[in-house]
């Protein structure tokens, strides 16, 4: 049977979702252990460790590693430290101190399917502000995903997530967004965090996302370290990023990369 498709946007069978919702199954209980590491003075290198070993144990791929060539990406996980938004490198050298903000993404392939998710943590005691930035990327994070329903359109989950920020006075990372998954870890459409409600794409049953605000406490503005990786926020403010990856029911939206 061949893969209805909307425009360049896949529209996946229920035996899709199951093979993407076993992926994302894998990346919860690799996040699960990885949080229980975090502490002051473990290394990114020993979490990036620690995923591809359970990632390995799965039978399951990494999406990340190798990834890109500019360079090709060298870890499994992308570890971000403070004022590092995505993308950042695992290292044995980059340890985390006491009132850091870590954010992990991972994504994983089974049976030729992707899962894609994120999550930032709090390393020890953190100022209430940078708690406060963590909680509410998170329920920016939920709203686009309220949002992303039969019927709505694209627009309206950016426009949502958007309101979030705002709310706060937080800035949006603009250039990387959320985004279309599957058979690729990045397909179409683009899912950006922030846009006019009522416009775009015409959200229909059988799409996947990978929904994905990234906040700062600061401006919007980022930059690209010499790695070719890491993103930062130019301003040095701190950033957070929440990711999961869903698929459009009739019923609403299914988390793929949350426990039921």
């Amino acid at each position: 049977m061949t893969m209805r498709s909307v425009g360049a946007v896949t529209i996946k069978r229920s035996t899709e979702i199951e093979r993407m919702g076993a992926a994302g199954a894998i990346l919860v209980d690799i996040l699960d252990v990885l949080r229980a590491e975090i502490r002051p003075g473990v290394s990114t290198g020993d979490l990036d460790q620690i995923a591809a070993g359970m990632m390995a144990d799965a039978g399951a791929e990494p999406s990340f590693l190798g990834y890109g060539s500019n360079p090709p990406f060298p870890g499994v996980i992308c570890a971000s430290i403070n004022d590092e938004v995505v993308h950042g490198i695992p290292s044995p050298r980059r340890r985390l101190a006491d009132a850091d903000v870590v954010s992990i993404d991972i994504g994983c392939i089974v049976d030729g399917w992707h899962a894609d998710c994120a999550r930032t943590w709090t390393v020890g005691r953190v100022p209430r502000e940078a708690q406060d930035l963590v909680d509410t990327t998170r329920r920016g994070m939920e709203a686009g995903i309220e949002a992303a329903r039969a019927g709505n359109r694209l627009g309206d989950v950016g426009h949502a997530i958007e309101t979030v920020a705002h709310e706060r006075g937080y800035g949006i990372v603009r250039p990387f967004v959320g985004h279309g998954i599957g058979r690729a870890m990045h397909e179409d459409p683009q899912v950006p965090n922030y846009g006019r409600a009522g416009t775009g794409l015409a959200i229909e049953a059988g799409m996947c996302f990978a929904i994905e605000p990234m906040f700062t406490l600061g401006a919007d503005d980022v930059y690209v370290a010499d790695d070719g990786w890491t993103v930062q926020t130019v301003d040095g403010s701190l950033a957070a990023h929440f990711e999961n990856t869903i698929a459009v029911t009739q019923d609403g939206p299914r988390l793929l990369t949350e426990r039921a």
